[in-house]
Parts: C-alpha cells; sequence; structure tokens
C-alpha cells in the first residue's frame, strides 16, 4: 500500500523509483522510458487509491 508520502510496502519512494530507473543498468530508449514511468505511476495510483476506499471502508465499520 502507499501512503500519503508516496512510499509503498516496500519503502521506496516514487522518486527513489524514477532514480533507479533513469540511472539502472541498460540504457532505455524515450518510448520505453515513458511507458515504464507510467505504468509505475498507474499502479502506485491504483495501490493508493484502493489503500483510501479500505480506510474509508474500515472507519464505517468502526462506526
Amino acid at each position: 500500500m502507499t501512503s500519503q508520502t508516496g512510499r509503498s510496502r516496500t519503502g521506496s519512494t516514487l522518486h527513489d523509483r524514477l532514480s533507479a530507473l533513469l540511472h539502472g543498468p541498460g540504457p532505455l530508449d524515450k518510448r520505453a522510458l515513458l511507458a515504464t514511468l507510467d505504468a509505475e505511476v498507474a499502479a502506485r495510483e491504483t495501490r493508493a487509491y484502493t489503500a483510501g476506499w479500505n480506510d474509508a471502508l474500515a472507519e464505517l465499520r468502526r462506526r
């Protein structure tokens, strides 16, 4: 899950992941890099959205 600070369950921030992609082994062409970045951001947004709904549902159950 992702917290409001952008950390995932593994503890890496989006900045850490982007840095790893940019400076990691093997060059990526522009299209591959953008596709990878798009997929990473979309996955993190989905986890954050899901976590928000889970938090909201848990709060409703407590009431």
